[in-house]
């Protein structure tokens, strides 16, 4: 059976059509996926920044073991002024703590929405770093992750 070539106008243009369609859905799925990954690119490097942070107040506290029980209230919201870099300053003990305190407030200032604290509680130091991870302005100043307004955290323990 032969097909007429005058019922067979426009079906080429509608095929074209679809295609186009298929694909536009499909590049813009890429496209998601691309900005998805990025936001946690970015996610996972304020997450391994501020793991490092943390270990670095704790070796800092080990590093100064005579003064452990005054690694308490430690609070980057506080503002510290203690120099302690060779050759500029020379510091004991005690001054040394300050000047940590002053040296990691600057490195938790590198996260957005950075805070950190330093507690002792009973023998045990809890350092946590916590970071609007979101992007969304919170202030808070607790952990929970259900409070919108909390910050995303890490906590680690230091034992003397």
């Amino acid at each position: 059976m032969l097909i007429s070539k005058k019922s067979q106008r426009g079906v080429t243009l509608v095929e074209a059509m679809i295609a186009l369609l298929v694909i536009s859905i499909g590049l813009l799925g890429i496209a998601s996926l691309q900005l998805t990954a990025m936001n946690q690119n970015a996610s996972s490097l304020n997450h391994s920044q501020a793991v490092w942070i943390a270990y670095n107040m704790s070796d800092r506290i080990r590093a100064n073991i005579s003064e452990f029980n005054n690694y308490h209230n430690v609070d980057t919201n506080n503002s510290y002024s203690q120099d302690c870099v060779f050759p500029s300053g020379s510091c004991n003990t005690g001054q040394m703590v300050v000047a940590d305190a002053a040296d990691w407030s600057t490195l938790v200032a590198s996260l957005p929405g950075g805070r950190g604290t330093v507690v002792n509680n009973a023998g045990v130091i809890t350092v946590t770093v916590m970071w609007d991870d979101d992007g969304t302005g919170a202030t808070g100043t607790g952990c929970n992750p259900a409070n919108a307004s909390d910050l995303t955290c890490y906590r680690m323990a230091v034992a003397q």
